[in-house]
């Protein structure tokens, strides 16, 4: 495997792995509050257009964890509508 997949597959898990605490923790504390639905939005749509990008170079890296990091959002989002109430 060529080095700049390697470095790509060791980017790719520490953004998305730093990314998991967060969504842990507001299903934890079922509060959302803190969150923009903005944010999580934008978020989401970089991430599915990150996807695409992946796809159409055919790299391995950014398709896994974007992929990965858009089920994340997803829960994010989802969590967002369901405990983002004042």
């Amino acid at each position: 495997m060529p080095f700049g997949e390697v470095l790509g597959l060791v980017a790719g898990a520490l953004t998305t792995g730093g990314f998991i605490p967060q969504v842990v923790r507001v299903y934890r504390l079922k509060s959302a509050r803190e969150i923009s639905l903005l944010f999580t939005t934008l978020f989401l749509v970089g991430i599915s257009f990150w996807i695409v990008y992946g796809i159409y170079f055919g790299l391995l890296s950014v398709i896994i964890w974007n992929a990965i990091t858009a089920i994340l959002g997803g829960l994010l989002f989802f969590a967002k509508l369901k405990y983002g109430k004042t």
